[in-house]
């Protein structure tokens, strides 16, 4: 039996995902339907394409595929007596129309699937079964809207909130929107570091409808966004600033260490690196400190004498 590759009749390398296999495939299929294409063999390629990505577009049987392949390309091997007969197709057929039946019905009574397919993915559905009303896919599209990527359910956007302790540690957390007059309840996953403004694409979310979120992060009481980095300012004592002291500094991860050194100025900031926000590669950004000195009021008698002492020595100094 002639071997199938179904990665060539759908264009793709083997290594392609399945975002990649399903853009190829609708092209494919958009390309030879025999509703817009009427050339010769045209209703052939049609069936070969929806065959590959019947097994291509299915994780199950894509890795069933892969094995067999791996077999023939090694050789040595009887891959047929190997694989033969052990596939079945799972209830539910056809992997993006609903079902072989349906399948069958926008073929137009063009045939079944290959032997290739009958013998190692469970078979297909006789000639004109499964005919009459056709079934109704995501988003209330039918087989053929969802084969040629037409009539799709309309897009929502709305926005966002989340805080920035969710941005900093990634959240899945249960939101209450409006959408369309109506309130809809989404279990929303907030991607670690994601910024004011950029957008979540929910594909499918709402009955097959794609949904963008818009996002805003919160003001937050103690620290300040400022791109990868995080801001905090810590009022620090005039003696400690004079003296240098041992501080707890508050991170988004808990309360870290820090030493000031002495005659640490007002407004001088302190990078403590990799406790800022996470970017895409795994990396952080840092977390900024920055010192405002805080002058002491309702100075004592003895304290004063103190300062006064302190601005004759600095005054001789200078002369």
């Amino acid at each position: 039996m002639e071997f199938k590759d179904y990665y060539k009749t759908l264009g793709v390398e083997r290594s392609a995902d399945q975002k990649a296999i399903s853009k190829a495939f609708r092209r494919l299929a958009r390309e030879h339907h025999p509703d817009v294409n009427r050339a010769k063999g045209a209703e052939d390629r049609f069936k070969e394409v929806n065959e590959a990505y019947q097994v291509l577009g299915d994780p199950a049987k894509r890795s069933r595929y892969d094995q067999m392949h791996e077999a023939y390309q090694r050789g040595g091997v009887d891959w047929q007596q190997i694989f033969r007969g052990t596939g079945q197709t799972p209830p539910g057929g056809f992997t993006v129309v609903g079902d072989v039946g349906d399948l069958e019905e926008i073929l137009g009574g063009l045939g079944g699937f290959s032997d290739f397919f009958s013998q190692f993915f469970g078979g297909a559905a006789a000639p004109g079964q499964a005919r009459g009303r056709r079934r109704r896919g995501r988003g209330g599209r039918t087989a053929v809207e969802e084969m040629m990527g037409g009539a799709p359910a309309p897009a929502a956007e709305a926005n966002l909130e989340v805080t920035l302790e969710e941005v900093y540690h990634g959240a899945s957390k249960p939101v209450t929107l409006q959408l369309n007059g109506t309130s809809r309840r989404l279990d929303i996953t907030v991607p670690k570091g994601v910024r004011s403004g950029q957008r979540i694409r929910l594909p499918g979310a709402l009955d097959g409808g794609d949904l963008y979120l818009t996002v805003q992060v919160l003001p937050h009481p103690q620290f300040i966004r400022q791109g990868d980095d995080v801001m905090v300012e810590m009022s620090v004592a005039l003696t400690d600033a004079l003296l240098g002291a041992e501080m707890q500094v508050p991170t988004l991860e808990g309360n870290v260490s820090m030493t000031i050194p002495s005659e640490s100025q007002n407004g001088r900031t302190f990078r403590l690196r990799g406790l800022g926000m996470p970017r895409p590669d795994g990396s952080r950004g840092d977390q900024l400190v920055r010192l405002k000195v805080v002058l002491p009021t309702s100075l004592s008698d003895e304290e004063r004498r103190f300062f006064e002492q302190m601005r004759k020595q600095r005054r001789a100094n200078r002369d």
